[in-house]
């Protein structure tokens, strides 16, 4: 049976294309389409192979659209390449994307991210002003999975009230972002059965909303209102004082900014839909700062995922004291 593709991850694809030179491209577009639906970075390194990741996949690709592991059978991407690659990004103004340049990443249309190395150019306070001679390009490729949080959302609220104030917990890359995405926009669209609530997404490093220009790239519903590359602590407060939400929705929280913001906004009433890199709910509530949110009871529930069964995998959802709720973790303390 052909392997099905939908129109998103057409979309996608083709998006990423268009940032590449022909000959990367061509070699791109030479994948087997069962293994670019697993894609999900293409990275570039000056004098390397390029490197594609995702799902089962850490390969290096000819010019065939062959894979292997091997990098001395491979050609090496160039400093045209490089260039190249960041004109198309940038529509050839890297001084316009300065800001985001600092932050180690561009946004795109559709959502992706462009992250770059290379060397750092600081401020005399020590702070990253820029990025120059850039020698590594990864292009993350965002792929919008509607209807992912289906299955948890009912055991993340309220029966009358909407939801309640959740922490989704794994290690990176196994679905935290879309998970959150999804439940600010099922939330804030509603159903016949209860209207949507306010949303407001801090969305600092540009992911959840995944705007370019000012409008998002993703579905996050009609009631949201999105806060972008706005540092979290200050755009959570920021949200509580001037856009009366009834959830706010950011990621990666960690610091102790962050910690104070969300027992300030769960003071006010307001929930808040969180996530944390950890392998974990036991791993993160003895971090720094974070053990106090829990202590507090800052969150009602936990969702903890893995890539077991691929992104997304939801292991266990425990209640605000660790105990569990569905799936195995009878054995969560």
């Amino acid at each position: 049976m052909p392997h099905q593709v939908t129109q998103a991850q057409q979309l996608a694809w083709s998006q990423i294309l268009a940032v590449c030179p022909p000959d990367l491209a061509n070699c791109l577009n030479r994948l087997d389409l069962a293994v670019r639906n697993r894609v999900e970075e293409v990275r570039l390194r000056l004098g390397q192979p390029m490197h594609i990741c995702g799902m089962d996949l850490n390969h290096f690709l000819a010019t065939d659209g062959s894979m292997a592991r091997d990098i001395h059978t491979q050609f090496a991407i160039t400093e045209d390449h490089l260039s190249r690659v960041l004109q198309a990004v940038t529509q050839s103004s890297l001084y316009a994307v300065e800001d985001e340049l600092r932050r180690g990443f561009i946004a795109m249309p559709g959502g992706h991210r462009v992250g770059v190395a290379g060397r750092a150019v600081l401020y005399e306070d020590g702070h990253i002003r820029s990025i120059r001679n850039i020698s590594s390009v990864n292009m993350r490729i965002a792929q919008e999975h509607l209807g992912v949080g289906d299955t948890v959302k009912p055991l993340l609220e309220r029966p009358t009230s909407g939801p309640v104030s959740v922490l989704v917990i794994s290690p990176p890359q196994c679905g935290k972002t879309t998970l959150l995405r999804d439940l600010a926009r099922q939330w804030s669209t509603g159903s016949l059965r209860r209207p949507g609530v306010k949303v407001s997404i801090i969305d600092e490093r540009s992911e959840l909303a995944g705007c370019v220009g000012g409008q998002p790239q993703f579905q996050v519903g009609p009631r949201t209102d999105v806060l972008d590359a706005c540092p979290k602590a200050e755009g959570l407060l920021m949200a509580i004082r001037s856009l009366s939400p009834d959830l706010v929705v950011t990621d990666e929280i960690g610091r102790r900014q962050d910690s104070e913001a969300i027992l300030e906004a769960t003071h006010a009433g307001v929930s808040v839909l969180a996530s944390a890199h950890a392998n974990s709910l036991e791993e993160w509530a003895g971090r720094p700062y974070m053990k106090e949110l829990f202590e507090a009871r800052a969150f009602q529930r936990y969702v903890i995922l893995s890539r077991r069964r691929g992104p997304g995998t939801v292991e266990r959802i425990l209640d605000g004291d660790g105990r569990a709720l569905s799936g195995d973790a009878a054995h969560a303390r």
